[in-house]
C-alpha cells in the first residue's frame, strides 16, 4: 500500500492518504487542538487568514449537527470518524479604506490549511479525509455563517479502521490512490492540459 514519487520527497507525502475506515474511538481534545494549530499556521496571502474550523468530537451533539451537514454517501462511513472539521473560507477582505471587497484566494489559502491539518494528524498517527460532499446550504444556516463566508469541505479525523468494516463497493477503494505523472500536470513554460 505504499506509493512511490518520480523524484525524492519526503515519505510524509507518499504515506499520506485518506481512507474511509475509522476506528469509532475518542481523539484527546489536545490532538484536535494540536491538528487546528498546525492548519492555524498555514501561509495565506496578505497574511488574512481567511479559513474558519467548526468541529466536534465524535458522541456529541456538535459531531451530530456536522454528520447531519455531510451528503448521505459520506454520512455512512464518518459517523465512525473520532472528530468532524468543516473548513470555511472568508470570500472577501477589507481594504485599508475600509470597502469589502472580492478574495481570490480563498479558497486556495484554506486549501493549505487543509493540507497543514492533514500532514499534522499523519504525524499524530491519524488520518484525516477530506469531503467535498458536504450539504453546503444546509452547514450555513446550521452553523449561522455569513454571506461573505463559503463552506470549502468537511473532514473526518481518526484511526484507520479495517476496511471490512465498510460497504463492499468501499473496500476495494481502501488504498491510497496513485497520482498523475508529473508531466501529465507540470509544463515547463506551457500549460499542460
Amino acid at each position: 500500500m505504499s506509493r512511490q514519487s518520480e523524484f525524492p520527497v519526503d515519505p510524509l507525502f507518499t504515506a499520506r492518504w485518506s481512507p474511509r475506515s475509522f476506528v469509532p474511538q475518542a481523539i484527546s481534545d489536545k490532538d484536535l487542538m494540536t491538528i487546528l494549530e498546525a492548519a492555524r499556521f498555514a501561509p495565506s496571502a496578505m497574511n488574512a487568514q481567511p479559513w474558519r474550523f467548526v468541529y466536534a468530537h465524535r458522541d456529541t451533539p456538535e459531531f451530530e449537527k456536522l454528520a447531519s451537514a455531510l451528503i448521505e454517501f459520506n454520512a455512512m462511513w464518518a459517523k465512525n470518524a473520532s472528530a468532524l472539521v468543516f473548513i470555511f473560507s472568508q470570500k472577501t477582505v477589507t481594504s485599508d479604506s475600509g470597502e469589502e471587497k472580492p478574495f481570490y484566494s480563498h479558497a486556495f489559502d484554506a486549501g493549505a490549511a487543509w493540507m497543514s491539518l492533514a500532514l499534522q494528524a499523519h504525524l499524530l498517527g491519524y488520518h484525516a479525509h477530506a469531503m467535498g460532499g458536504v450539504l453546503h446550504d444546509k452547514a450555513t444556516e446550521i452553523f449561522n455563517v455569513p454571506s461573505s463566508f463559503r463552506l470549502e469541505v468537511g473532514i473526518a479525523i481518526g484511526t484507520r479502521g479495517d476496511k471490512g468494516a465498510l460497504p463492499e463497493r468501499l473496500q476495494e477503494r481502501e488504498a491510497p490512490s496513485p497520482r498523475k505523472p508529473l508531466s501529465a500536470i507540470a509544463g515547463n513554460g506551457v500549460f499542460v492540459a
